[in-house]
């Protein structure tokens, strides 16, 4: 089935003069949209949404904006229902590309950017990808049974894993019945094997675990998967998995993939919604002015793409 669709991909990519503060000279900025063209097919519904195009909102200082952004981020901003459809057929393209090149597709999941996951239970592509080439990991749980409320599994399960026919050995949780620590050593086990298979693919410049796909999100305090600001596990540099014992929220004990590990993937979505996040979102997405940095800025994949999914709440600060 062919997609009947306009799309407009904004890619925003800035040449900034230096200053020191937001306030001094302004900037020049450079903002260029590409466009991605499909004939309609006549009584075909679209399956995709375009991003919402913004003019840059000035500041009351001159002619600068409000965000000063790195070069080449590529950022796109929706309404929250479009945002669910167009991150859709983004892991949808993902799963045949990845699929056809290596017979598998490795997805590893993080806590809220599951339920934009929904529409890939209707019926267009629920009936059309290879399920049962999924592989699906946890890139932070908590260590609470499955069934537990704070279950970031039980989160996925319910509103998605549930819906779609993928093998449950193909579905790799953690051993809840372990503590945190050595719940992280068998789920790093768990991964340096289906690397020895080939399930997950493996960096050869790195030598860590390639993902195909990595969907995170951020919390307002710009923490990703459970690398919270200024907490020791940010350092790890050589595991695969780690644990803290205590996480700054409810509950303290999880387990999480390194950065590492994360900035391995072949393909990184960073899904952030909510006018709540806006100020995390800016300071994530624009140029470092200091050695501290949000854990969100340090997500750089070396051997891959990185792409922000936005929606008008979380951009606000952005405009």
């Amino acid at each position: 089935m062919n997609l009947s669709t306009m799309a407009t991909s904004t890619i925003f990519s800035l040449s900034c003069t230096p200053q020191s503060t937001l306030l001094s000279k302004p900037k020049s900025h450079t903002l260029s949209p590409s466009m991605l063209l499909w004939s309609p097919l006549v009584g075909q519904k679209s399956l995709y949404h375009p991003p919402i195009l913004m003019k840059p909102k000035r500041n009351h200082v001159g002619s600068s904006v409000k965000a000063s952004m790195d070069h080449n981020k590529n950022v796109e901003v929706f309404s929250k229902e479009h945002l669910a459809v167009s991150l859709a057929k983004y892991v949808a393209d993902l799963s045949n590309k990845f699929i056809k090149e290596r017979g598998y597709f490795a997805i590893a999941l993080s806590a809220r950017s599951i339920k934009y996951l929904r529409k890939l239970v209707e019926p267009h592509y629920s009936n059309t990808i290879l399920w049962s080439k999924w592989h699906i990991f946890w890139v932070e749980e908590k260590v609470v049974p499955k069934n537990h409320v704070d279950s970031n599994y039980k989160l996925a399960y319910d509103g998605f894993i549930s819906k779609v026919p993928i093998p449950p050995h193909n579905v790799n949780t953690i051993d809840d019945a372990l503590p945190a620590d050595g719940a992280a050593d068998v789920y790093e086990t768990t991964l340096k094997r289906l690397v020895a298979s080939n399930v997950i693919a493996k960096s050869f410049v790195t030598g860590f675990p390639k993902f195909d796909l990595v969907l995170l999100d951020m919390g307002p305090d710009g923490h990703v998967a459970s690398l919270f600001p200024g907490h020791p596990t940010l350092n790890e540099t050589k595991k695969w998995v780690t644990f803290l014992k205590n996480a700054p929220t409810q509950p303290p004990e999880r387990i999480t993939f390194t950065l590492p590990v994360i900035n391995a993937s072949s393909n990184i979505a960073m899904v952030v919604t909510g006018a709540g996040k806006a100020d995390a979102v800016y300071s994530a997405l624009e140029e470092a002015s200091s050695d501290y940095k949000l854990p969100a800025q340090l997500v750089s994949p070396k051997e891959g793409e990185l792409k922000w999914f936005l929606d008008k709440g979380a951009a606000s600060r952005l405009w």
